[in-house]
């Protein structure tokens, strides 16, 4: 018979949530990498976008990839072991969030663009950060009041406006328009070739190439290039193997105030995005969400963006297709996440692998987005798939938001009078739809009118979607 203490502790390891759960060391590295795979190619894109928008030298820009994992390793590694009242404690991914991308590079560019730029983004950065912490309680409480209409509205509108951005990269990169190399055949190749790996992968491969099937589109598109001599491995070797993320690495930041009214904007928005992506992971994983566990995750993100203007990064937000992987393997171990924060740190320690990204050519990266960023705008379609679009006020805020979004990327003059730090909200479609998409709901869903907030069901949902 076994002893005493030995049945006590099978007992409580049998009652322990899922979530709770501390798997064996071999399967924590291997779950881990895992996520680490699924969550690299989208994470080194915010760094990639910005730092090419706002000039920066190859060696800078490998500097904030570097500076990005090892900040979104940290973040993850908070929100899903939590300390205090800050962090969720489940299995979330954390990474630079899409929505701030376009209100970065419109304050950077306004402030002269160049690491000058970067200072001033990282103010407002900062700025967002302790906002978000503040506000996190008071959003907890709120967040029954933001159903799938808005949450599934933000992802389409994230999707949509992204699109654009990898389709310039298809033809060759932004800085090639206008110029006779921007829609060479050889990018749309490269692009095409990248796009088409990714679907045989998609369409042949197991539930682990599935998995990783951009990250082997990203490598393969590069070889292609590499052996053919249109991509440049020369900043990998004079990368160091070994290099650490510094505080203010590119000098104080710099505070101005509608630049930090403007990230305070944009974190609002992402704030609405974790509520969505707590509540999914809870209906995944069959943890109980409630306000406290969303405030919680809020604190989280608030640290991690306080963290990423300090060490040279961005806001970061849990990452959906991490949200994704938990749904298809089952693996709902929190501790697995935390074992894919470490691998992010050690990962982001090793310049050279920074180097190696910041190497994929333009029309690779793009063929790799737009699958990725489609991917956004259908899970969105799919939590709007749930939506009562017949209601009139539902199909209201969905409209008036696709229109809201659009309007900065089909009419670019059309806020050109107003100040660079307006613009920095009013420019970004995201933002722009986002915010729509919030105060609609608020103004047709009242709290008088609505008690609750509507649930999906994501078991009937992924037991609706046809096999592979």
């Amino acid at each position: 018979m076994a002893p005493l203490a030995s049945r006590r502790r099978t007992a409580a390891a049998a009652d322990r949530h899922p979530v709770d759960a501390v798997p064996p060391f071999s399967q924590l590295s291997l779950y881990g990498f895992q996520h680490v795979l699924a969550f690299y190619a989208g994470a080194v894109l915010v760094p990639i976008i910005l730092g090419s928008s706002l000039g920066l030298s190859p060696r800078e820009l490998v500097y904030l990839i570097n500076a990005d994992l090892v900040t979104a390793g940290l973040a993850t590694i908070i929100q899903a072991w939590g300390f205090w009242r800050i962090g969720a404690r489940l299995p979330l991914v954390q990474g630079a969030t899409f929505t701030a991308v376009s209100p970065m590079i419109a304050i950077g560019q306004g402030a002269g663009g160049g690491t000058a730029g970067l200072l001033v983004v990282y103010g407002a950065v900062i700025t967002g950060g302790i906002a978000t912490f503040l506000l996190a309680p008071f959003v907890g409480r709120l967040a029954k009041y933001f159903p799938p209409i808005v949450t599934g509205t933000l992802l389409t509108v994230i999707g949509i406006v992204l699109i654009p951005v990898a389709l310039q990269d298809v033809g060759g990169g932004s800085d090639l328009i206008g110029k006779p190399g921007y829609g060479a055949p050889e990018h749309l190749a490269y692009a095409g070739g990248t796009l088409l790996l990714i679907l045989l992968l998609s369409r042949f491969g197991g539930p682990f190439l599935r998995s990783v099937a951009v990250l082997l589109g990203l490598v393969g598109g590069t070889a292609a290039a590499w052996l053919l001599g249109d991509a440049d491995l020369g900043a990998v070797e004079q990368a160091d193997w070994i290099g650490v993320s510094t505080p203010f690495h590119y000098g104080v930041p710099q505070f101005h105030l509608f630049p930090m009214l403007a990230m305070v904007v944009v974190m609002v928005i992402t704030m609405v995005e974790t509520t969505g992506d707590v509540y999914a992971m809870g209906e995944i994983t069959g943890r109980e969400v409630d306000g406290e566990t969303v405030g919680r995750a809020l604190r989280a993100d608030g640290v991690a963006t306080v963290l990423g203007g300090v060490f040279n990064s961005f806001p970061y937000v849990a990452f959906a297709e991490n949200i994704g992987l938990v749904r298809i393997t089952r693996v709902t171990s929190r501790f697995v996440v935390v074992a894919a924060g470490f691998l992010m740190i050690l990962l982001g320690l090793v310049p050279k692998a920074g180097a190696v990204v910041a190497s994929v050519p333009h029309p690779v990266l793009g063929g790799a987005a737009v699958a990725m960023f489609g991917m956004v705008a259908t899970v969105g379609i799919q939590i709007l798939a749930k939506v009562d679009l017949r209601e009139e006020r539902n199909a209201l805020i969905l409209a008036l938001s696709l229109g809201a979004a659009m309007l900065p990327a089909v009419v670019g003059p059309f806020f050109a009078h107003m100040p660079v730090e307006v613009r920095a909200v009013l420019g970004s479609g995201i933002t722009l739809g986002s915010l729509t998409a919030v105060l609609l709901n608020l103004f047709f869903h009242t709290p008088a009118g609505r008690t609750a907030r509507e649930e999906i069901d994501w078991d009937a949902f992924a037991d609706a979607q046809p096999s592979r």
